[in-house]
């Protein structure tokens, strides 16, 4: 599973556009910008999918799911939920 967000996070780690990551994944552009429009994690048939994971996961990505641990060693980033804050002061 992938998100939107992970897509646009692993686009500028590997500093590429859509058209690059279409081409590297054997997806139309078109798809690859549906995706990346997508609210939360990405729909697609599986195919399309697979594709798009094993493109990132060839270029050097590691997709990291809600609260799992990496075991690859290299930068990366992960969003976390942001800290409920009180009421200002």
């Amino acid at each position: 599973m992938i998100t939107a967000a992970q897509m646009r996070a692993a686009r500028a780690l590997l500093g590429i556009d859509q058209r690059k990551l279409a081409a590297s994944s054997a997806l139309s552009l078109p798809t690859i910008q549906r995706m990346e429009a997508s609210e939360g994690v990405v729909r697609g048939n599986v195919d399309s999918l697979m594709k798009l994971v094993g493109a990132l996961h060839e270029a050097g990505i590691e997709l990291i799911d809600e609260g799992a641990t990496s075991t690859a060693t290299g930068r990366g980033v992960r969003l976390i939920a942001p800290r409920h804050r009180g009421p200002a002061a």
